[in-house]
């Protein structure tokens, strides 16, 4: 295994509200006011030196939206890949399933959902407390293998307001 790696876990961006207009809630995707947010976003990733080998995205269309627009804002441009593991509801080790998939790659970003995405990196670095994300946040978790055989370390953890500030 490469290893050590970086983990990356992004909310995705403000979304359309539920409601009569997206029935489907798997096809909701984010409103204009969050694509432009996120784009914002993710220069300030970008603009902090953050490089990505791939980024594994829930198949919902917001999350799907909010993996491409980060993507954009690299170069080079990582490859976008669905992950069913981060659609809400999924468990842990279907994660580290996909996660090791993609084993060979030691920057990796995970754009999902809430509370799923929360319990995720609270247990990659050992809490039993889920970690709130704001639409739009990002954390950086490093883990030595996948799958990880101990606790991550948390190395900083952005709200989206911060990240937009850091793009100027």
């Amino acid at each position: 295994m490469a290893g050590p790696y970086e983990l990356y876990l992004i909310r995705h961006g403000l979304a359309e509200d539920r409601g009569e207009a997206w029935p489907d809630d798997t096809k909701r995707p984010l409103s204009e006011e969050g694509m432009s947010r996120l784009r914002k976003e993710a220069r300030g990733l970008a603009r902090l030196g953050v490089s990505l080998d791939i980024v594994l995205t829930s198949p919902l269309a917001r999350a799907r939206q909010t993996a491409e627009i980060v993507a954009a804002a690299f170069d080079p441009r990582p490859p976008v890949a669905s992950a069913d593991s981060l659609a809400p509801g999924a468990q842990y080790a279907a994660v580290v399933a996909d996660l090791e998939k993609h084993a060979r790659k030691t920057r990796i970003a995970l754009v999902g959902h809430e509370p799923n995405l929360g319990e995720l990196a609270a247990r990659l670095v050992g809490t039993r407390h889920p970690i709130p994300f704001k639409k739009g946040a990002v954390c950086r978790i490093d883990v030595d293998a996948l799958p990880p055989a101990g606790p991550g370390s948390l190395r900083w953890f952005l709200t989206p307001k911060v990240m937009r500030a850091i793009r100027r």
